[in-house]
């Protein structure tokens, strides 16, 4: 598999189930998609996400409702207790060339990975399935140092801008920025105060 971060605004994403799985599916995407959630009956934490909701016993109807349910969608995901289930909603996806990611049964071909992200970047981690635990507990340690990955990550976007305008070779520019992530000194005022690293920067870097 492939890694990619995709645009998915306003894209429609149809989940089928309305448990526990079903519930972290559908608040990964609702920020973003337009998202539809059928099960016959839902957990009370769909009360707070933005989604649509359709009350349907997909045990009692037919393949041709199920493939209508999906019809227009980008992405549909199986997140029912029953792996039968879900590989039978996984059959329409597959043929319709709809991607499928599939909570239990089969393998589609779509993982959602644990996710952290910050206000300038994202990471995703996956264990493909073997061991969603250490999945999060990598997430746990990235996420303690989210603020100051932003605050490096707005005080590179400022260096890169400012080099090219004073640094005419490219290999010298890349160089610096590299040298910057590398300070440990700068790393530790980016958190106590940015305008420090900022001029720490300054005097080191840029002979200023």
């Amino acid at each position: 598999m492939i890694p990619l971060i995709i645009n998915l605004k306003e894209k429609k994403i149809v989940i089928f189930g309305g448990g526990d799985v079903g519930a972290r599916k559908a608040s990964f995407f609702a920020s973003d998609c337009t998202v539809h959630v059928v099960s016959r009956s839902f957990i009370s934490l769909f009360d707070n996400l933005n989604v649509e909701r359709y009350t349907v016993d997909i045990n009692t109807v037919s393949d041709e409702i199920v493939s209508n349910i999906i019809n227009g969608a980008f992405l549909v995901i199986a997140a029912t207790s029953d792996e039968q289930v879900n590989n039978r909603i996984g059959m329409p996806s597959k043929s319709k060339g709809i991607l499928f990611n599939n909570a239990a049964g089969d393998p589609g071909d779509v993982i959602i990975p644990a996710k952290i992200q910050g206000e300038h970047f994202v990471i995703a981690i996956t264990t493909f399935g073997k061991s969603p635990a250490v999945s999060r507990y990598i997430r746990q340690q990235f996420a303690q140092q989210q603020a100051q990955f932003d605050k490096m990550v707005e005080l590179q976007y400022r260096l890169r801008n400012l080099l090219k305008n004073i640094e005419p070779q490219q290999e010298r520019r890349s160089e610096i920025l590299w040298e910057v992530l590398n300070d440990q000194e700068v790393w530790k005022n980016l958190i106590r105060d940015p305008s420090v690293a900022w001029n720490l920067v300054q005097r080191r870097y840029l002979n200023e």
